[in-house]
């Protein structure tokens, strides 16, 4: 292969590189994901970077305890950002493929959420229910 034909491959790889990274730029732009909580006291919406763009309580709500509204918000924030993340990471291998810079990216997003009707035993005790009359 000479000098020439090797440039003109070379500049190709650029080309399409690039096309993907542009491809890439614009659906990451789009990312975003909305979650609600079991019983729908809470919905959030979260960006591409997993912050809170958009927090509604229905009336519902109200009849919580602040600490059970606290906890709820942040669950139901949790899942909206692991579905983000989700999508970063789809679109990451759809774009890029699979690879050392896919692993990166996997490992700098936030982390899932476990449902609150998941609990496990440990955190049940840890964390009771309050129980009232």
């Amino acid at each position: 292969m000479g000098p020439e034909e090797w440039l003109a491959q070379y500049d190709k790889r650029l080309t399409e590189v690039a096309a993907r990274a542009e491809e890439a730029d614009a659906r990451l732009r789009g990312v975003g994901a909305t979650a609600a909580s079991p019983r729908g006291e809470v919905r959030v919406r979260v960006g591409a970077g997993g912050v809170l763009e958009d927090l509604t309580l229905t009336p519902s709500a109200r009849t919580l305890e602040s600490d059970e509204l606290a906890r709820l918000i942040l669950d139901t924030t949790r899942k909206a950002r692991h579905a983000a993340s989700a999508q970063i990471a789809r679109i990451s291998e759809e774009c890029f493929g699979e690879g050392p810079a896919l692993e990166v990216i996997k490992q700098h997003l936030p982390a899932g959420a476990r449902p609150t009707g998941d609990r496990d035993d440990d955190d049940y005790f840890a964390n009771p229910p309050e129980i009232t009359r």
